[in-house]
């Protein structure tokens, strides 16, 4: 075997997106390994991964203390004031009977934030020291399925919303908290970015081969094979199509079992909570003891009313275009799968990317409503108290959340594959330019 065919064997990737086998080549700091077939980044090489990524998380972590531990923002108006800290985002809903938005708030704000960084030190430290700690690989494996549910910068947005939304009626002050939690928001983005998931596993647990039979530039399922979606390794699977990832022990499947039938189930289930999120008031504002309650799509009026035109177009396209946009996006790619073309897919795979992104900030209503109610707390002068329509709201978030994480991408790819042998593409790049010639990756743990 040439010495080409095996340093690439050692290097096999299979998209999780489209399923095709490629090799990796040998990659610098600040360049990725995209797959030639669909573009989806396999890989993203980063300069002193273990370093960067201790830092970046020990100094989220300390700006999140400092977030914890002073006033958030304080308003005052007709000589009544309140102030707040960041954890009342989250309290002061429990006092108006909402325990599941409220932990919603505190999980995707505080908890799970902490509990990746603590994960990322733990982790880095025992790479940095030569000596890696226990549970190192079961945390790695966490880290990915943590990553969606922290919603720290669509917090921080909903923030500033509800700042525009209050700034006439009361005076704002920024507390030392709020600087703070703007700081660990952009930290705690950075410190995502700078995790190299393939060199972490790569340090963690080496490289081990690929399977003899594994062929690069054609779909991996016809081969037996499958990408882990957690580690990247490409694994063999038994004769029932099952099986776990040799490195990281995740579970491994030829393709996600009943992910259509999980997908429509959560697609009706957003769809039935899309109602009450919509007809319900979200929340009620009180002022000199008269009661107004807003909608989702009221509340969108009234900022365009008083002339917050950004704002509104904010809200709108967060809260009503985007969770309904979604729904169709994947009910649509839920109907075309089975029988998907392949001059499709590619246009199909951005379509789903696109949903699985945006999702996250439908969240943005959610929070402007946290921060309005802990904040605005003055009786019958002024005050604001959650809606109905914020527990239905929140689960059409994660519901739809879910199912885009549930539907199988790779389905789009497999039936032309399958109609026609797992043929190459000819709009595709030969199978040969997936073999990358060149020494093999030296790559080593920091």
């Amino acid at each position: 075997m040439p010495p080409e065919r095996r340093i690439s064997r050692r290097r096999l990737r299979a998209c999780h997106e489209c399923d095709w086998v490629m090799a990796l080549p040998p990659l610098s700091s600040g360049q990725q390994a995209l797959c030639p077939r669909c573009g989806h980044a396999a890989v993203t090489r980063h300069r002193y991964p273990a370093q960067r990524s201790m830092a970046l998380a020990i100094t989220t972590l300390i700006l999140l203390s400092m977030a914890l531990g002073y006033p958030f923002l304080s308003f005052s108006a007709s000589g009544v004031s309140n102030h707040i800290e960041l954890l009342d985002a989250s309290t002061e809903l429990i006092h108006f009977h909402e325990p599941l938005v409220a932990i919603a708030v505190l999980l995707t704000t505080i908890v799970l934030p902490t509990v990746y960084l603590v994960g990322i030190i733990w982790v880095q430290a025992g790479l940095l020291t030569g000596n890696v700690l226990p549970l190192s690989r079961l945390i790695t494996r966490s880290l990915i399925h943590l990553y969606p549910w922290m919603m720290v910068d669509v917090f921080l947005i909903g923030t500033l919303v509800s700042l525009i939304k209050i700034a006439s009626l009361a005076d704002i002050v920024l507390g030392p908290s709020f600087w703070a939690f703007g700081a660990y928001a952009l930290l705690l983005l950075a410190t995502t970015q700078s995790v190299d998931r393939d060199w972490l596993w790569f340090a963690l647990a080496g490289e081990p081969a690929a399977p003899d039979s594994a062929r690069t530039g054609e779909p991996a399922a016809p081969q037996g094979l499958s990408g882990c979606s957690t580690c990247g390794l490409v694994n063999a699977l038994g004769a029932n199509e099952k099986g776990r990832c040799q490195r990281c022990h995740e579970p491994l499947h030829l393709r996600r079992p009943y992910s259509l039938q999980r997908t429509w189930a959560l697609l009706a289930a957003s769809a039935i909570m899309y109602i009450p999120a919509n007809v319900y008031p979200i929340m009620t504002t009180t002022s000199l003891g008269s009661s107004t309650s807003n909608t989702i799509l009221g509340g969108v009026i009234e900022l365009a009313r008083m002339g917050s035109w950004p704002v509104a177009i904010v809200i709108l396209i967060a809260s009503i275009i985007v969770p309904l946009g979604k729904l169709i996006a994947l009910v649509w790619l839920c109907s075309v799968a089975p029988r998907a073309a392949q001059m499709n897919a590619l246009s199909r795979t951005r379509l789903y990317r696109l949903t699985e992104f945006i999702g996250r900030w439908s969240m943005v209503d959610i929070f402007v409503v946290a921060i309005l109610v802990a904040l605005i707390r003055a009786g019958n002068l002024m005050s604001v108290t959650p809606g109905p329509a914020a527990l239905a709201f929140a689960s059409v978030v994660v519901l739809t959340m879910l199912a885009a994480r549930s539907f199988e991408p790779r389905l789009l790819w497999d039936y032309a594959n399958s109609a026609q042998g797992y043929p190459n593409d000819p709009s595709l790049p030969p199978p040969s330019s997936s073999l990358q010639k060149g020494p093999a990756d030296k790559e080593q743990p920091a």
